[in-house]
């Protein structure tokens, strides 16, 4: 099958749908959470997704803040602003979409797949790798797809114990999977590892592969409604810049 994987859309409208149409057609569609946080777009973005044939969606850390599963008084203040507006503005039949997302990792097919990381789901950054090496024991699949980090990236662990081997990946590259990985297809709505670009990856379960992918969109247009909804201005300078 063709599976589209994405993850932290944080409330980027403009970028979910140039995901959407750069991707294509897909067998199915895996969300790693976080629809919203940040961006302008909250409702927008929970109704295209909610919208999505054969949809697998986990809750991030944000989407759990804003049902209450989090304090908000555990993000900085520029995040929990936008949280703020988000709970405002958020439509109840969204709202209980997000309350219907599950928390913890979801096993599909040959693999696992978490928001933070499989052995804490919502808050643990993989960056490196000593915390990847930590959680290669925490999930029984050969793979495993995370996001949280906004990163675009892979880790390898070559065998049990070994060195894990980490690796920014390449746009339209495919990668053959080979037990063990852990991979994250990177933020569609705000990436940080200094590309702007929406970033995505194509999993095909068949062919054993995973293909990075990344697709320019209108950032100004964004920067204008962060910018019109009251939002800090550091998350429109970030995502022109990918930081």
């Amino acid at each position: 099958m063709r599976i589209l994987v994405m993850s932290d859309i944080h409330a980027n409208y403009t970028a979910l749908q140039a995901v959407l149409k750069d991707a294509g057609a897909a067998d199915e569609t895996w969300c790693l959470g976080d629809l919203v946080g940040y961006g302008p777009d909250p409702n927008a973005v929970v109704e295209e997704v909610r919208e999505i044939k054969n949809l697998t969606c986990l809750m991030g850390n944000h989407d759990v803040a804003l049902t209450g599963g989090i304090s908000m008084e555990t993000f900085n203040g520029e995040a929990k602003r936008a949280l703020l507006y988000h709970e405002k503005v958020l439509s109840p039949a969204n709202l209980d979409f997000i309350r219907s997302l599950p928390s913890a990792v979801k096993v599909r097919g040959e693999a696992t797949l978490a928001h933070g990381s499989p052995r804490d789901p919502l808050w643990e950054y993989i960056l490196n790798s000593m915390i990847a090496s930590l959680n290669f024991d925490h999930f029984e699949t050969p793979w495993c797809f995370v996001g949280h980090s906004h990163v675009q990236c892979s880790f390898t662990q070559k065998e049990k114990g070994t060195r894990v081997v980490v690796q920014q990946t390449a746009p339209n590259v495919a990668i053959q999977l080979a037990p063990k990985m852990i991979l994250n297809p990177g933020s569609v709505g705000q990436p940080r590892d200094r590309d702007s670009r929406a970033a995505y990856a194509i999993y095909d379960s068949e062919a054993r592969t995973w293909t990075p992918r990344r697709v320019p969109y209108n950032i100004a247009e964004v920067q204008k409604r962060i910018r019109e909804a009251g939002l800090p201005e550091k998350h429109a300078a970030r995502i022109a810049a990918g930081w």
